[in-house]
């Protein structure tokens, strides 16, 4: 899955693809280079982006009770706007079904209404990296589309990252939450057959409990649905490439990135998503030779 950023503030591409024939010449070479799927994202979730309570005018209604699992999902809002979300992200899917009609797109947004949007125009699958959690409408919204959907795990939202608490076994916490958000996913009609489940590393995660999330990703497997991951350039990467104090920058993260997916993909990963196709593409192929020898038992 080669990353398609149509935003000013990514944290590792912003800023690059703003212009529409920019992104397409982007998007045209990921494809190039080997990508499956091009995931084209108009609004950044970066550490530190502001997501608060939505103005919307049809606000969810909420509930007496204090019990957390019985209470009505809020809507969030970030300083982009849903109308500044479709504007960038409608027409790159639209050309690029027109042009590139056998691409598979996904669209990574989490407001139901660019969702709905972006299936018109030719997208095959919602990443929502809030886990169906900030519009109670997506849930319906993509089983009447009939898409596949990416459920990614995220703790707190961007703004609150620095302030949580540490988790006692992150791998435990998201096998449950995920488990517990498809399943109510699946109850509002989504299609089981139709969903992958992300960890989603960085988003709420500590630099230090990406690791333990890596190590036993194959507990993911018994969920019972396909995993996505994407370790791609991130900021726990850097963390450990550091020298002299100071995290590696974006651009010196490839090597790093690299020994991540590789194993990701010999624990189970199906989907990789990532900013450098080429590369990751060579490694995953080297990769499923590996587990596909494992597979069969060769010996030489």
């Amino acid at each position: 899955m080669g990353v398609l950023n149509i935003t000013p503030d990514s944290f590792s591409d912003g800023g690059l693809h703003m212009d529409r024939d920019r992104a397409l010449a982007h998007a045209f070479r990921l494809l190039e280079e080997g990508a499956d799927i091009i995931d084209v994202g108009g609004e950044s979730t970066r550490p530190g982006a502001r997501v608060s309570p939505s103005s919307d005018p049809k606000p969810l209604p909420t509930s007496p009770t204090p019990d957390p699992s019985t209470r009505a999902v809020p809507r969030f809002t970030t300083a982009v706007t849903e109308k500044e979300e479709l504007e960038r992200v409608i027409p790159v899917i639209t050309e690029l079904k027109r042009s590139r009609p056998s691409t598979v797109i996904s669209v990574d947004t989490y407001r139901a209404t660019v969702a709905r949007a972006a299936r018109e125009a030719g997208a095959e699958i919602v990443n929502d990296v809030s886990g169906f959690r900030w519009d109670a409408d997506m849930p319906k919204t993509v089983a009447a589309l009939k898409c596949g959907a990416v459920l990614m795990h995220m703790r707190g939202r961007p703004e609150e990252w620095r302030t949580l608490p540490p988790v006692g076994d992150v791998v435990v916490l998201v096998k449950r939450e995920l488990k517990e958000w498809a399943e109510d996913a699946v109850l509002k009609g989504v299609k089981r057959e139709r969903l992958v489940l992300d960890p989603g590393f960085g988003f709420g995660k500590k630099f230090e409990e990406n690791y333990p999330l890596l190590a036993r990703f194959e507990d993911l497997q018994t969920l019972g649905f396909p995993l996505l991951a994407g370790t791609s350039r991130k900021s726990f990467i850097g963390r450990n490439l550091a020298q002299d104090g100071k995290d590696a920058p974006v651009e010196k993260r490839l090597f790093g990135t690299l020994a991540t997916q590789t194993a990701l993909i010999l624990k189970g990963a199906h989907i990789i998503r990532t900013h450098d196709v080429l590369a990751t593409a060579e490694a995953a192929r080297v990769t499923d030779a590996v587990v596909n020898a494992a597979a069969s038992g060769y010996l030489g």
